[in-house]
């Protein structure tokens, strides 16, 4: 727990990131000795220029202490990359957050999750197949992953909810900073019986250059990527293409050839992605066809 709360110091520094960590993590006996380290040792580990410049300015002003008390009043945890209960998946990325902030606690069978994304303004059509497909799914046990955005996000979570399954939400902002606001009342439901996560400090207001991080942890954290809406310009193609060059598979369903909000959907479908009309099986335990390497998921692709 000591040496938690200066993982969580080195975290409010903006330019201590995946590679620098692990210089730190690497060059001291603890990352309590990385904090308390002069600047000549730093430059030893290879910490350096406008790195060095910000540890050296940041430290004085945070109080590592406080940090730690800020998030026990807010009822949130902080797990490091060396946590038995950080997920392993997200070690597989070439950037994994060094800190992951949650409210809930992983399970086991959160590895085998589909990432449902979309986009923010879903027609008619889209929230309908959203919810029916994320409604087998979740009733199957399948954990679903999502970004707590207006739209299709909160479609799948709430589905998710209703279908008495497990949803993780993945957040751009800290977890005490709720985007959009009014998913306040969602994002407290999700935390009593899943996973409410960040990697952004609690105070993190959202940024617009905060979601292709958070879009990245999506993908990371799920072994298969379903799209239900997404236009061509859509943030949903860049992580989608992302999820395919790490091997993810990804589902898409199929869209109005009128529907702006289906162009992207649809193009994935002409290009490698699955096309998905319904979602069926029996449960955890069942291998089926329609998942490569036969993981054990509910999607079928027709």
């Amino acid at each position: 727990m000591d040496d938690l709360k200066y993982w969580v110091a080195f975290s409010r520094i903006p330019s201590i990131e995946t590679v620098r960590m692990r210089m730190l993590e690497s060059g001291f006996e603890s990352i309590q000795a990385a904090w308390k380290a002069t600047s000549s040792s730093l430059k030893a580990v290879g910490i350096e220029g406008s790195a060095l410049r910000q540890i050296t300015e940041h430290r004085p002003l945070i109080d590592p202490d406080a940090k730690m008390e800020r998030m026990e009043k807010a009822v949130v945890r902080a797990l490091t990359w060396n946590d038995s209960e950080y997920p392993s998946a997200l070690k597989e990325l070439y950037d994994p957050p060094p800190v992951l902030y949650l409210k809930g606690t992983f399970m086991e069978h959160d590895a085998h999750g589909v990432a449902v994304i979309g986009t923010r303004r879903a027609t008619a059509y889209g929230r309908e197949a959203c919810a029916a497909l994320v409604k087998d799914l979740a009733s199957a046990g399948i954990t679903i992953i999502s970004g707590l955005a207006k739209g299709i996000d909160g479609i799948a979570h709430r589905t998710t909810l209703e279908a008495g399954g497990r949803t993780i939400a993945v957040m751009g902002s800290g977890i005490d900073v709720v985007y959009p606001s009014d998913h306040r009342a969602l994002a407290q439901r999700i935390s009593k019986t899943g996973v409410l996560l960040s990697e952004y400090l609690l105070g993190t207001k959202p940024d617009a250059r905060n979601f292709p991080r958070r879009n990245r942890m999506l993908r990371g954290l799920s072994l298969g990527v379903l799209v239900v809406e997404a236009p061509l310009d859509s943030g949903v193609m860049h992580t989608v293409r992302f999820a395919l060059e790490q091997g993810r598979d990804v589902f898409a369903i199929p869209g109005s050839i009128f529907s702006p909000t289906s162009l992207g959907s649809n193009r994935l479908i002409q290009d490698r992605a699955k096309l998905v009309t319904d979602a069926s099986g029996h449960g955890r335990n069942s291998t089926l066809p329609g998942w490569s390497n036969n993981h054990r998921f509910l999607v079928s692709a027709q």
